[in-house]
């Protein structure tokens, strides 16, 4: 058993013109309208294809995690009810690390920049970490404009490694400092 904290059992951010909510049962009909594309599906560990059964497995781990203390999965919406996207924040050695994934309909409006800067700062205040980080393939065009964006810098670090969904990846690692 993990002697790391859990997560608030209901969580809800609010800034940036964005509502950052806990997935709901109501979510799971739209949920493959925003993650099941080739980009999520290239870019991203999300399953893919994401179908009906993939939304009901993400929204169980999504409240598995919570529950662990490890990770929090929130809808990004503008008003607090219709899921464009979503945005992770899982604790980390460099404090806490951001991910996210827009649905393919909702980009071009900055969301992904303004629920990246909402979660660092929830991150900084209720976590009390000094650094988040984002980790970031550099062929990924659209996650290195958010990243630079939302203000962070590229860490002089060693390329993160791997292979998922069959695919090598080496992801960069952006980080931004809580200021003082």
């Amino acid at each position: 058993m993990s002697s790391t904290p859990s997560f608030p059992a209901r969580i809800e951010l609010v800034g940036e013109d964005l509502v950052l909510r806990d997935w709901t049962e109501a979510d799971l009909a739209a949920m493959p309208d925003l993650f099941d594309h080739p980009d999520i599906a290239y870019w991203t560990p999300i399953v893919s294809p994401f179908d009906a059964a993939a939304a009901r497995a993400r929204l169980d781990r999504a409240r598995r995690l919570r529950a662990e203390g490890t990770t929090v999965l929130l809808a990004i919406t503008v008003d607090g009810h219709a899921p464009l996207g979503e945005v992770m924040l899982r604790r980390a050695a460099e404090g806490a690390e951001i991910g996210y994934a827009v649905g393919p309909a909702h980009r071009g409006r900055g969301l992904a920049v303004r629920a990246v800067r909402v979660m660092a700062a929830y991150a900084f205040e209720r976590l009390d970490v000094a650094q988040v980080v984002l980790e970031v393939e550099a062929e990924n065009a659209a996650s290195v404009a958010v990243a630079t964006r939302a203000g962070f810098r590229l860490l002089d670090v060693p390329l993160i490694e791997g292979e998922e969904k069959g695919r090598p990846y080496a992801l960069q690692t952006w980080g931004l400092r809580r200021s003082a």
